[in-house]
């Protein structure tokens, strides 16, 4: 008997300009590769409709977009913060706790692993450039499936045991990051500048944050393969 595929809950992007929900396919294919089922959930901060993601996800992807409001982490907006969406940190935030609570598995990027975050009581960097200026490239030009930087795996971590390496290059394309860190999480990795590049939830299955985009580089790298892969295992249960 063929074992049942995992269904895994994605946060919608969100165009504004066009008042429309949409998805890169990198996530739908990465995870499609991985053995599981994807599905765009709607745009809602309802926590009834929220409640009902739950009977059918087996796991949750927080993908990347827009900025956190600064709000959420009680700062004031910097000038060169980038367009925010209220009702999707308020949706995030949510999918998040209510994943958590029920020991859920979870994988955010890039602006999923900042929510996370800010969620349990972490800050953000709001501008790298500006506020932690650095050698190292955090945001790379296009095409985004190549390489910007190494990063540092922490030992004895669970991302450390699933890749089984100490460094391995990642891509990159954000400008704001986790500054001062929840103190539910710990570190999985780190860039080369010190900043943090993953982050898990000690005492659940899997909740795990990453800042690169494994959606764009999964073809090209073996490490955003098994991460999709080790979700959709924690998933299958």
């Amino acid at each position: 008997m063929h074992q049942k595929k995992p269904v895994i809950g994605l946060t919608p992007l969100y165009d504004a300009g066009k008042a429309s929900y949409w998805m890169l396919p990198g996530y739908m294919k990465g995870l499609e590769e991985a053995g599981a089922v994807p599905v765009m959930l709607p745009l809602t901060d309802s926590p009834q409709e929220i409640d009902r993601f739950f009977d059918f996800c087996d796991g949750i992807v927080l993908t990347g977009g827009q900025d956190v409001t600064p709000a959420c982490y009680g700062a004031e907006p910097f000038p060169a913060e980038g367009e925010t969406c209220a009702l999707r940190d308020r949706m995030d935030t949510c999918v998040l706790r209510g994943a958590v609570e029920r020991d859920l598995p979870v994988l955010g990027i890039c602006r999923g692993i900042q929510i996370m975050n800010v969620a349990y009581g972490g800050t953000l960097w709001q501008d790298l450039p500006q506020q932690c200026p650095s050698d190292v490239c955090h945001r790379m030009q296009p095409p985004y499936d190549g390489a910007a930087h190494e990063v540092r795996v922490v030992s004895g971590t669970p991302l450390h045991e699933l890749l089984g390496c100490d460094t391995f290059s990642v891509n990159s394309c954000h400008h704001q990051a986790v500054r001062r860190l929840a103190p539910a999480f710990s570190r999985m990795a780190s860039a080369p500048d010190g900043l943090t590049e993953a982050i898990y939830m000690p005492g659940r299955r899997f909740v795990w944050g990453v800042q690169w985009h494994p959606e764009f580089s999964y073809q090209k790298s073996a490490e955003s393969r098994k991460l999709f892969a080790a979700l959709a295992a924690a998933a299958r249960g």
